[in-house]
């Protein structure tokens, strides 16, 4: 391992600033667990039935626009700057269109919700919510399409900003608008739908005027509007971005879809899923940015064929992860007694339930940190065809039948669904590891 300080430093600057972007995503994440919650114990539970669906929507556009990355990083690795900037206009295009349908489809299951079979009394809170937050879609896929643009060109710091001060925002937006501060009319879990939609709204606007007039981005403004190849680089973008968006998005499914296999347990074991869901938000967006370091120099590599580089680009990574897994793990086991109350204004039930699900917690992290190591190395060798199939045998064969065993058929209830993801984590992981080893071999080969 010492022979590997120069990549873990070249990662941990690379990615630090990702990995405080995503621990601002976390904070806000509390915040809103936090002052929903504090607000109404019924409304979190609506908050978790919707955020599960959209998380789910939310994600599987997050992976399509990591399709820029390769691109994008590409180019910037062999020098082509101008290239880079034409890329960014037709991920734009790209993350627009699927943003389109992805509100088509999030409003069939709005027209549906009556018939999931969840709490009745929650109905018109859910069904309030649902329609704020499909209305930030838009911004969310223009966002991703920035992010994943100064990502890839190793301006990590610059995403990181923009999320910190937006999320600052909408905390702020939460104080104001959940409990009617400041003359504004309290608005419990919608105040906290417009706040979310107002700091995505303005986060889109910042990047934009940063591109538009900031003397650093002028040699990509420049290849922004270049014609030739724009047919290639929309057909590129979207051969690598829908490969990763489904298998994210399966991913994201194993757990959000079993929001509706906790409505069938109650209220509180859906207020008490959200508050884990956030938990594990914690870590696993901290591993992404750890992962997104990964992604970002292997594209850059594989710009100029360096293989060597790459594989101790990825060897450094998972090294790092697995140094975080422990670290995180061990912070988060010192107060899992008391966490769920931090969240409900100490409800004993939601406490203690929250407590029953840190067994299974602390079992799949070392399969989370492989998979993200080894997805986002795939991603970065542009090698992401095979990820489907893998992420439909661990989440949809293998994930979500073991949940439904597990909680309804043995009775396990909400500790039932949470023994069900070890599985899916860690056999999607060790898939993405075994592609891994085989595509970089044969790259050596050639």
């Amino acid at each position: 391992m010492k022979g590997y300080i120069a990549d873990y430093k070249s990662l941990t600057l690379l990615g630090l600033p990702i990995a405080v972007g995503q621990l601002g995503i976390i904070i806000l994440s509390f915040a809103d667990t936090f002052m929903i919650g504090s607000h109404d114990a019924f409304e979190l539970g609506a908050a978790a039935f919707d955020n599960s669906l959209f998380n789910l929507c939310i994600l599987f556009g997050t992976g399509f626009s990591y399709g820029l990355v390769p691109v994008s990083g590409g180019f910037f690795g062999k020098g082509e700057r101008q290239k880079s900037g034409q890329s960014l206009r037709v991920s734009i295009l790209a993350n627009l269109l699927l943003a389109a349908l992805l509100m088509l489809v999030m409003a069939v299951f709005y027209l549906n919700i009556d018939l999931m079979g969840q709490p009745a009394d929650l109905l018109p809170l859910i069904k309030s919510y649902y329609l704020i937050l499909l209305s930030t879609l838009p911004f969310v896929m223009l966002f991703n399409a920035f992010k994943q643009f100064t990502d890839s060109i190793t301006q990590t710091h610059v995403a990181m900003w923009i999320l910190l001060g937006g999320n600052a925002l909408n905390i702020l937006g939460n104080y104001v608008l959940i409990f009617g501060h400041f003359g504004f009319p309290e608005l419990g879990l919608v105040g906290a739908g417009y706040s979310t939609l107002f700091s995505r709204i303005l986060m889109v606007l910042v990047y934009t005027c940063l591109f538009a007039f900031h003397p650093k981005y002028a040699v990509y403004r420049q290849g922004f509007w270049m014609k030739q190849d724009t047919a290639m680089l929309f057909k590129q973008l979207n051969l690598l971005g829908w490969p990763v968006g489904l298998q994210m998005g399966m991913e994201t499914a194993s757990f959000s879809l079993t929001a509706i296999m906790v409505g069938w347990l109650g209220a509180l074991q859906l207020a008490s899923h959200q508050v884990m869901l956030t938990i594990s938000q914690f870590t696993f967006m901290i591993y992404y940015g750890l992962g997104a370091a990964v992604a970002v120099r292997v594209s850059n590599f594989m710009g100029t064929k360096d293989i060597r580089n790459v594989k101790r680009t990825v060897n450094a990574g998972f090294h790092l992860m697995i140094l975080l897994e422990v670290v995180l793990t061990g912070i988060l086991l010192l107060f899992y007694q008391d966490i769920g109350g931090w969240f409900t204004s100490g409800n004993p039930e939601v406490t203690a339930m929250v407590a029953s699900l840190f067994v299974p917690f602390v079992i799949y992290q070392f399969g989370d940190g492989l998979q993200i190591t080894f997805s986002n190395a795939l991603r970065g060798i542009a090698d992401v065809k095979p990820v489907i199939m893998f992420a439909f045998i661990a989440y949809f064969v293998i994930s979500l039948p073991l949940c439904y065993v597990f909680a309804i058929v043995l009775d396990w209830g909400l500790v039932g669904v949470w023994m069900s993801f070890p599985f899916g984590l860690t056999s999607a992981g060790l898939m993405f590891w075994l592609r891994y080893r085989h595509t970089i071999n044969h790259k050596k080969c050639d």
